[in-house]
């Protein structure tokens, strides 16, 4: 008899972790990847999707700030010899609720003298979401040399003041990590 509700109950608990992960995992990915030059720069653009969750969206609205962070790296692919790292930074793109003001301010440091302010909150979002930026100068890559752009996107660990990370135990939920994305293109 104890043997079976111990069974019974390691079921349960099984069938409980399961679907309580698969129910709070959701897909966060690059998409849209454009790679292209303009005059003097080798360019990059793409969109993250499914980065806002619900949580996370509540927390916005209650002031608590959001960081989501662009890896990129650009390597010449060689053949008998490592790959030559041409370039590699990081993108911040931060979003902040004003409740006074009742305004969104975005910063990205792809454009540091920006920051933005905005009523619409999707808007808002769109913004935290795309990246435009110059991923290296055309004189470091050679004509007919292989190359590839490397690109990830997390989301920053919030911080909460004093203990209340312990409170909100929640807020690790909306830790997210893109696979790598490469784009190998000759230039």
């Amino acid at each position: 008899m104890y043997k079976c509700l111990l069974k019974k109950g390691l079921t349960f608990l099984f069938l409980f972790f399961f679907f309580t992960n698969t129910a709070i995992a959701h897909e966060v990915t690059l998409k849209d990847i454009i790679v292209t030059t303009s005059k003097k720069s080798l360019l990059l653009y793409f969109t993250i999707e499914g980065c806002f969750t619900k949580k996370m969206q509540e927390a916005i609205f209650n002031g608590i700030p959001v960081t989501f962070t662009f890896i990129i790296k650009l390597n010449k692919k060689r053949t008998f010899f490592p790959d030559k790292k041409i370039s590699d930074f990081k993108i911040y793109h931060t979003i902040k609720y004003n409740q006074l003001k009742d305004v969104f301010e975005v910063k990205r440091t792809e454009r540091p003298e920006e920051v933005l302010t905005l009523k619409d909150f999707s808007q808002a979002k769109h913004l935290m979401a795309e990246v435009k930026t110059e991923v290296a100068p055309l004189f470091k890559l050679k004509k007919g040399g292989k190359y590839q752009l490397s690109l990830k996107a997390e989301l920053n660990k919030v911080r909460l003041p004093l203990y209340l990370h312990y409170i909100f135990f929640f807020v690790s939920l909306w830790n997210f990590e893109t696979d790598w994305y490469n784009v190998i293109f000759t230039y």
